[in-house]
């Protein structure tokens, strides 16, 4: 990789550590699995609002171009293309790329995976109808750089969607102390509290990045059902915003 970069090596290393485990349903990515069909519902929702296009049909995001920032393991990346998007999937851990290309493989899916940057590929010229970046934000050395190489990926007209984690005692309690400590879904040290964005901070840095915030809701888990749900009102720890990219 070269040129300017938003990644913080210390981020990139944690993740990499556990590469090994994207795919495993019961690992250390299990909050991902367990989130994954709620985000996904949101993002379809969203695209299928901006792009005119109904989730009956067989292949609803057909035409789109999807670019998956911090794809990981390529958790969002292989239904995206299930639904006919042609997705690229970048990450700046090296050790995340060949895990995902392995699973496309093995699932029949043609996935452009790269180990790269958001600031890399704007400066490349890669222009995208959907930018999701998606529990990345919260780990990246500068958010505002970061999310100004968002806006410049999304095609005018375009979308882009980030989910990230609030700033309280109560996502303290729940992310840190919760997930990490008592349920032990991560490992100490995944997060970084004083890094995490409240949503009217987020709302400034999008605006300051040259998008447009247009909406946004709460992930809202319920430890009796032990599903996660979209809420209109509970943005207190896990939330997702939508922004446009002006035409």
């Amino acid at each position: 990789m070269t040129g300017a970069t938003t990644v913080d090596p210390t981020e990139i290393a944690k993740f990499e550590a556990m590469a090994a485990e994207w795919w495993d349903p019961n690992g250390k990515f299990k909050p991902l699995h367990m989130m994954n069909p709620v985000r996904l519902d949101y993002i379809t929702a969203q695209i299928a609002e901006e792009f005119d296009r109904d989730l009956n049909d067989a292949l609803p995001l057909s035409g789109l171009r999807v670019l998956d920032i911090g794809c990981g393991g390529g958790l969002l990346c292989e239904p995206m293309a299930r639904l006919g998007a042609t997705v690229v999937g970048v990450d700046a851990g090296g050790g995340n790329i060949p895990v995902a290309q392995t699973h496309a493989r093995q699932s029949g899916l043609d996935i452009d995976y790269r180990h790269t940057t958001a600031e890399a590929m704007a400066e490349a010229g890669e222009a995208f109808d959907v930018v999701l970046s998606m529990e990345v934000i919260e780990h990246v050395a500068d958010p505002l750089a970061f999310l100004t190489a968002c806006a410049r990926l999304a095609k005018p007209g375009g979308l882009h969607i980030c989910s990230t984690l609030n700033r309280n005692a109560k996502s303290f309690a729940a992310a840190i102390v919760g997930a990490e400590y008592v349920m032990r879904w991560l490992p100490k040290g995944t997060h970084d509290w004083s890094k995490f964005i409240t949503p009217d901070e987020l709302y400034a840095l999008l605006r300051q990045s040259g998008l447009d915030p247009v909406d946004r809701k709460g992930f809202q888990f319920n430890p009796v059902s032990w599903q996660w749900s979209l809420s209109d009102r509970d943005l207190s720890v896990n939330y997702v915003t939508t922004a446009l990219k002006p035409a």
